[in-house]
């Protein structure tokens, strides 16, 4: 098995092809691109990848953009050309606004269907836990992100701040990921899915997991940032069965 990675902000404008035992196989250099603070991947149907250049700790970027760039797997180089998405978010009035209004860090995002839904990762204090989702076209241009709805995690800021999400090949349920958190959620209709059913599941672990993407429509990859103590790992989990529920035979 293969996964494509990048870096965090300050680091080099590149993509990497890895094995799931942490070896890297190849390299690429986005152009067009640069580093401000890259926080999260996705991919759509035809393999092209998109960039999240979102990262937004003070509140303060009005700059954000995603990078597309063709599927690497066709690519012979080690150079690949990006377009640019850009996009801001209209409800965003103050840059930085009020510590309570500070929910306009991006960390998390999916395609589906043309669209990029991007999911915030909620910085207020006192701590809301609230997510907001918004939605931009998936192909180049300069976008006002539409709010489509929001997520409540909860209420505890050291697990409940959305670090990444996914979508499975069958488009039939989404994550989103925390530090040591996960929800899953089925049943949902879209723009907003956070009305779907919910599954919250404690992963067990408090590293700073960073990504998470589909192995296949029932197993995650995870992965976290390295620190000084601990980090830099890669993860495999299978996400737990839909319950049913059995007729009573009226």
């Amino acid at each position: 098995e293969k996964v494509w990675v990048i870096e965090d902000n300050g680091n080099k404008d590149n993509i990497y092809e890895v094995n799931t035992a942490g070896d890297q196989l190849r390299e690429f250099e986005v152009k067009n691109a640069k580093n401000n603070d890259w926080e999260d991947l996705t991919k759509d149907k035809a393999g092209n990848l998109y960039i999240g250049d979102f990262g937004n700790n003070e509140n303060e970027r009005k700059d954000f953009v995603i990078y597309k760039i063709p599927s690497p797997l066709v690519e012979k180089g080690d150079k690949i050309e990006a377009e640019e998405i850009r996009f801001s978010y209209p409800e965003q009035k103050k840059f930085p606004p009020k510590p309570a209004d500070r929910k306009y860090d991006t960390e998390a995002f999916f395609y589906l269907d043309s669209l990029l839904y991007i999911i915030t990762k909620d910085r207020s204090n006192p701590f809301s836990g609230e997510a907001l989702i918004y939605t931009v076209p998936a192909i180049k241009g300069d976008y006002s992100a539409r709010l489509v709805g929001s997520f409540s995690t909860c209420k505890d800021y050291t697990i409940c701040q959305i670090t990444s999400a996914a979508i499975s090949p069958d488009g039939k349920t989404i994550v989103l990921l925390g530090y040591g958190s996960l929800w899953i959620v089925r049943d949902f209709n879209l723009p907003d899915f956070s009305k779907g059913k919910v599954e919250f599941i404690d992963l067990g672990v408090r590293t700073q997991l960073e990504a998470i993407c589909f192995k296949d429509n029932n197993t995650v990859y995870l992965s976290d940032e390295e620190n000084h103590v601990t980090g830099r790992n890669l993860y495999s989990y299978t996400l737990p069965p839909i319950q049913k529920v059995e007729s009573k035979g009226y």
